[in-house]
């Protein structure tokens, strides 16, 4: 089963990822046992740079006992010119069983699933989508919160650019929350209001009363020139921080989904706080992939963890 994008999931499938990622964290933590699936090998086509993805989607392959090969631009017949259909249909031919692909063009993944055989998940494709981040996302804010449906959630920053911030919208509404996207004018979508989303331009009314405030990336590598005037006055008008954070209720939890440009979208005081899950958001993308690959290779019935049965004293 591909996972391409959280916009084309029913709500019921995203609660089924969800509620088995729990259950693989509380059997990875509790030592029990994970379903394994000996065997299967993935292939990791990653044509972009990225360490918490990567690392986590290796994390999650190991833990079920599959194998995986890891591709880049570098090393592969793309850098020669090869058309990502051809690079796709080699790996198909080559056996592998699944395919996570990293790429910077919106649409890749949707691509790949045409010509590969086994399940396709979207690592990341460039502006569209991120699907497994914005679970990490939930997972983390489920967690914390106890309850997605009915929280205020404000998305602040280079939201244009930011894949997660388009997943994380469409699974938040999905799931209930009511989201509120905070930027300049600059780096917000164009025909905001077809989305799912209130907006604001300032950032303290747009983050009044919200229990999640997830700040993004500016993500200079995608920009044309003249979006922000400077660095220095993004930093003003819409750092997180704790005068920010004032306005937001006072159990209002602080996500980044990384890399974190500190001191720019948010202030060491606050990335490193108490009201900061940006790290648990980390570990999360571990249990949220496994999830992701029971799904795949179970054929839609998920074999469950199996936890520990108390011992009598």
């Amino acid at each position: 089963m591909h996972l391409l994008a959280i916009r084309e999931m029913e709500p019921a499938r995203i609660e089924q990822l969800l509620e088995s990622s729990q259950r693989m964290k509380r059997a990875t933590i509790d030592g029990s046992k994970v379903p394994q699936f000996p065997g299967r090998v993935v292939g990791m086509l990653f044509l972009e740079d990225s360490t918490r993805t990567r690392v986590s989607f290796e994390q999650a392959a190991r833990k079920l006992g599959m194998g995986f090969s890891i591709f880049g631009m570098q090393g592969t017949s793309l850098s020669k010119g090869e058309s990502l259909k051809d690079t796709v249909l080699t790996l198909k031919y080559e056996r592998l069983d699944g395919l996570v692909m990293r790429h910077n063009a919106s649409g890749a993944a949707h691509l790949a699933a045409r010509f590969f055989d086994g399940p396709v998940i979207n690592a990341g494709d460039g502006m569209h989508e991120h699907p497994t981040q914005a679970l990490a996302d939930a997972l983390t804010i489920a967690e914390r919160k106890g309850k997605i449906q009915g929280l205020k959630v404000a998305i602040v920053g280079d939201v244009m650019h930011s894949r997660v911030a388009r997943s994380n919208l469409w699974l938040l509404h999905k799931l209930g929350a009511e989201v509120h996207l905070v930027g300049p004018r600059n780096l917000l979508p164009r025909h905001t209001g077809k989305l799912p989303a209130s907006v604001h331009h300032d950032l303290l009314p747009g983050i009044e009363d919200a229990d999640v405030v997830m700040a993004l990336r500016l993500q200079k590598e995608r920009m044309d020139g003249g979006l922000i005037s400077s660095l220095g006055e993004y930093a003003s008008l819409y750092q997180i921080n704790a005068r920010a954070l004032a306005n937001a209720k006072p159990d209002c939890i602080v996500m980044h989904p990384g890399p974190i440009n500190r001191g720019l979208e948010v202030d060491d005081q606050t990335a490193d706080g108490p009201n900061s899950v940006i790290v648990n958001q980390v570990e999360n993308g571990v249990f949220v992939r496994m999830a992701v690959f029971a799904e795949a290779f179970s054929n839609g019935h998920m074999e469950q963890p199996k936890t520990k049965k108390a011992t009598k004293k």
